[in-house]
């Protein structure tokens, strides 16, 4: 499977975090929450019109800005 950005992820898809590209500060507070490589990912739900998703990272659930989601790269299990 190829390599994508969380924030394409489909609905109920599980994927893999495979890293995170983004600022120093929202990649510790990411990381801090459960975001780390080898971690099995999903989307849960997808707001309307570019609004935020529901990801469920372990037992965790999170509700995260897309454009924040696009700094996690994923790769589809």
């Amino acid at each position: 499977m190829s390599l994508s950005e969380l924030s394409a992820l489909p609905l109920g898809t599980t994927a893999s975090i495979l890293g995170i590209r983004a600022e120093s500060v929202l990649e510790q507070r990411l990381q801090a929450l459960g975001f780390r490589a080898g971690r099995e990912i999903s989307i849960v739900r997808k707001a309307w019109l570019g609004g935020p998703l529901h990801i469920r990272i372990g037992t965790t659930e999170v509700i995260m800005r897309r454009r924040d989601a696009r700094a996690i790269q994923v790769q589809p299990a």
